[in-house]
Order: C-alpha cells, then sequence, then structure tokens
C-alpha cells in the first residue's frame, strides 16, 4: 500500500471495486442504476502578505459519491459520499460497498415515501413519477491532463518565494498602497466514474491559479481591487502567462496595483434616473454572461429545485410557460455554454458520463436550450448536454456552467466607441446584485469612463450599471470581434454549497442601461 495519497493510487483502486457497480449492485432488489464517482486531488500553494510569507501547504484529497435508482412500484434516487483517509485506502472495497448500501437504502426509503404521496394525496401525488434517466451513449475512456509544468513536480519552495516576491515588489510600488496579499496554487486532479452501464470515465486535469488582492488608500479615498489569473494547465500559468490575460502573474499583480492607484484619484460616479447608451468591455461581460446567462439557463433552476435556497429562472415558469423558441436578446447576440474551450470550465465528460457538447442558450435573439442533467432532460423530454458536475466526488452534481459565454460578433472595438456620441465604458467586473429569477441585474465595474464624440475621457470610481435582463439583451446594438474568457474560481451553487471553478467570456458590446454610483 503506498504512504501517501496521490492521483497515481486511482490505478489500484479502480481494480479493486470497479465490479461493485455492475456485479454487487445486480443483486440488490429493486436497483434499476448506480453510479459511482471518485476523485483524487493533489496540490501545494503558499500566500504572501505586505512581502512577508504567510502561509504555505501541501494537501491531498480523496472522496467518492454514489447514486443509486432504486424502488417498488415507483423508482426515486438515493446518494452517499465520503472523504477518504489515507488509513482507509486498505480497505476501499468494503468502504465503497457500504456507500453503495447507504444509497440504496435511501433510494428504497425514497421511493417508498413518493408512491404513499401518490396514493394519498390526490392530484397533488398525481405529479410525482419514475425517477428516469435520458438514454446516452456509453463509453469507456480514458482523458490525459494538459501542461508543460507538472503541479507534482514544483518545489514548494517556488511557490513560497513568487509570492513573496511579488508581494513585495507591489508594497514598494507606491507609497499609496497600503496592503497587499497574494496567492498561488497549482494541483493535479483525477476522477473517475463507473456505472452499472458500462460507463468507465477517467479523466485528469492539472489546476493552477494566482490571486492578488490589493488595497491603495490617499487623502481623497480608498479602492479595494482583486482579481485571479487561472487555467487548467501547470505552473506554467503563474511562471509563463499561459492564461487568459496572457500574463505571468507578476505582470498581472503589477498592473492590478496600477488600476487600484489610478481609481484612488478618480471622481465618484454618479447614478443617473434615465438609461445610457453602455460600452461594455469583455472582463465586464464575462460576469454578465455568468449572472443572467449562466445562471437562469441552468434546468434545475428553472424547474425549481433551487427555489428556497437559491432562487428560479425567469426563462421557465411552468412546462407550458416558458420562453423556450422566443426572442429574449437582439438578434445580434448569441450565448452558449461550452466544454470543449479551453479554460477553467473544460472537461470531456461531466459527472454522470455524458459526452460533454456546445449548448446554445440564445442563436441570434432566439431561446434555445438549458443546461441539463440526465433526469431534467428525460422532464423536457430532450437530450442531456453534459452539464452535471460536483465540485467533489462527495457532493452530489448539479447543473452547473462550464464555459458559458456571449458569442463573438464581427464590429471592431474601435467603431463600436467611436460611434458614441454620449455614453459611458465600463471596463472590468466587481461585484454583482441580481434577482431572485435573474430577470434584473446590478453589476459594478471597475472603471468608468465617460465617452463623448467617440472617444473615452474622464476616469470615475465605483461605478456600475442595473438593468432588466430582456430590456438589456433587447437593447445590444454592436457586439465586438474581440471575444476572451476569464477564469471564474467561485461561484456558488447548492445546499450544501459546493464553489466551482468554471469560464465566462465575451467581446465588448454596446447597449442601454442606467448608470449606478452615489
Amino acid at each position: 500500500m503506498a504512504d501517501r495519497i496521490t492521483t497515481d493510487l486511482m490505478d489500484d483502486i479502480k481494480t479493486r471495486i470497479s465490479n461493485l457497480v455492475t456485479e454487487y449492485t445486480r443483486g440488490l432488489k429493486g436497483c434499476y442504476y448506480t453510479d459511482l464517482r471518485l476523485e483524487i486531488d493533489e496540490g501545494q500553494g503558499a500566500v504572501a502578505e505586505n512581502g512577508d510569507s504567510r502561509e504555505c501547504y501541501e494537501d491531498t484529497n480523496l472522496s467518492f459519491g454514489v447514486r443509486v435508482i432504486a424502488g417498488k412500484g415507483i423508482r426515486a434516487p438515493g446518494y452517499f459520499g465520503q472523504v477518504i483517509g489515507m488509513s482507509d485506502t486498505g480497505r476501499i472495497e468494503k468502504i465503497v460497498r457500504e456507500g453503495i448500501d447507504h444509497a440504496y437504502r435511501r433510494a428504497y426509503s425514497n421511493a417508498a415515501g413518493k408512491l404513499r404521496a401518490k396514493e394519498t394525496m390526490g392530484r397533488l401525488g398525481e405529479s410525482l413519477c419514475d425517477t428516469t434517466l435520458a438514454p446516452i451513449e456509453v463509453h469507456q475512456d480514458k482523458v490525459s491532463a494538459v501542461f508543460d509544468l507538472d503541479p507534482r513536480e514544483v518545489p514548494l519552495k517556488d511557490i513560497i518565494e513568487i509570492t513573496k516576491e511579488i508581494s513585495k515588489e507591489i508594497s514598494s510600488y507606491d507609497r499609496d498602497v497600503r496592503f497587499n496579499q497574494v496567492m498561488a496554487s497549482t494541483m493535479m486532479i483525477r476522477e473517475l466514474f463507473l456505472s452499472s452501464e458500462g460507463t468507465d470515465i477517467d479523466q485528469s486535469y492539472a489546476l493552477t491559479q494566482g490571486l492578488l488582492y490589493v488595497v491603495a488608500q490617499n487623502e481623497e479615498g480608498s479602492q479595494e481591487l482583486y482579481d485571479y489569473i487561472g487555467d487548467q494547465r501547470g505552473w506554467e500559468v503563474i511562471t509563463k502567462g499561459i492564461n487568459a490575460y496572457e500574463k505571468t502573474l507578476r505582470d498581472f499583480s503589477l498592473d492590478l496595483t496600477g488600476d487600484a492607484l489610478d481609481l484612488i484619484k478618480a471622481e465618484l460616479l454618479k447614478s443617473t434616473d434615465k438609461e445610457v447608451v453602455i460600452v461594455t468591455d469583455p472582463h465586464y461581460n464575462a460576469l454578465i454572461a455568468h449572472e443572467i446567462i449562466g445562471h437562469p439557463m441552468e434546468l434545475d433552476r428553472g424547474l425549481k429545485y433551487e427555489t428556497a435556497y437559491a432562487g428560479r429562472s425567469w426563462l421557465l415558469s411552468g412546462l407550458d410557460n416558458h420562453h423556450i423558441g422566443k426572442q429574449i436578446a437582439s438578434d445580434l447576440v448569441t450565448a452558449y455554454s461550452d466544454p470543449s474551450l479551453p479554460g477553467y470550465g473544460h472537461y470531456k465528460y461531466d459527472d454522470e458520463g455524458t459526452p460533454a457538447r456546445r449548448v446554445t442558450h440564445i442563436d441570434k435573439g432566439i431561446f434555445k436550450e438549458f443546461m441539463n442533467s440526465r433526469q431534467t432532460a428525460a422532464i423536457l423530454g430532450v437530450e442531456p448536454n453534459g452539464s452535471f458536475k460536483a465540485t467533489d466526488a462527495s457532493f452530489v452534481p448539479l447543473i452547473r456552467m462550464s464555459n458559458t459565454v456571449f458569442a463573438a460578433g464581427d464590429t471592431d472595438t474601435s467603431d463600436i466607441i467611436s460611434e458614441v456620441d454620449d455614453g459611458y465604458y465600463l471596463k472590468g467586473h466587481r461585484t454583482p446584485s441580481i434577482s431572485e429569477s435573474r430577470e434584473n441585474f446590478r453589476i459594478s465595474a471597475v472603471k468608468v469612463y465617460r465617452i463623448r464624440n467617440g472617444e473615452l475621457g474622464q476616469l470615475f470610481r465605483n461605478g456600475g450599471m442595473t438593468s432588466d435582463s430582456k430590456d438589456y439583451l433587447m437593447n445590444v446594438d454592436a457586439v465586438g470581434n474581440d471575444f476572451k474568457m476569464y477564469p471564474i474560481p467561485n461561484c456558488g451553487k447548492g445546499q450544501p454549497m459546493q464553489t466551482k471553478r468554471l469560464g465566462n467570456g465575451a467581446p465588448t458590446m454596446r447597449s442601454r442601461a442606467r448608470l449606478t454610483g452615489e
């Protein structure tokens, strides 16, 4: 037995547990389907503050999750998940078998409760039905990680040193820099998915991330900014600038520090009572894509699975009352989710073994398709599109964004701005505030510039915009050709909360909205 948890441990574990999902579950009465997810993470990182090393770590994680669909008279799901320590790996078969038994008993109990409700609750009970999974093609596949510098081979002292040196340089950048924190981490993740249908998927990927948080302050005011770089690559993300910004962590951090210093000298933005012309850059639009495209396009939210703790979607009020096939945006707007794109949201198969594919949400203004799971796809009678993901194998998967973006247009950014006689240019996203059903939003920007006679003018701080989601999308009258995608490392969803890494992107766009500020 190995003396520590590594991603290579998966090979031994797989040979010991793969038959449990097929042969063992066949002997469970009324068991119709079983799947098993197992994940091993192996990573390290460091944090520096104001030029001094603050903390560092090396960490590993081994977890698994089971779903069973079973029952008599009606079928229902049961789940079980667990994090496993190194001392448990010698008895992994027993632990996984017990997990399957837990999930099976929960499924059977769930089914019995549904059947009682169906028989006693009249018309309300009639709405309860079998848990059905839409069919998918069964795959056996192994997906390798992509990297130049293996996260497992980076000396921890190098991570400590680079964060410390960058933090020290920022501290001496300007006397108005009052605080900074620099973080860097790199890891390897390996995921195994097995199902009673015969699916066998083994996926690995590297993941590297950097963060700067900086506070600038003078007698005129203060400004705090933070942002991330990251990609599903190795340590080259930090040291060679292989990321969306095409910058090393050092250059990225120095540029963000410069932004903070510029902003403390800028005037506060005033709110407007009326709509004005708004031009938004790709970074700002990445958050719009996240909040008003990604989340309301998740079908579990649309079907009100999340209503109690996260909200609904204005795009689906009922199975016979929805916006599918209707115009919800300008014909210049196309938006989609695509796990095949490189970036934080990349994967080949989701956590049901469904091959990932592009999901077109809006096609030239017409709403087309939600992200779904096999279960929710069966409810709508559509094809599964590979959008069921968990942030750890011990959690129940949820319908999540992958890389959710606005598609590029064919207009030069310079033309989008030069055509504006009087308006505002919003650059970089900060903080969102979104309504319960995502039908309206308020998002702040890092920088706001006045546009006069087609040219950028005065810089403002602490501003943003607010609009009704459909109105904003319908008013889009220009879409740029400068598409970029950015890492979003902290998308929260579910109860208990799952924080997922994903990608969002967009080109420059022009629409109308009200400014928010003082």
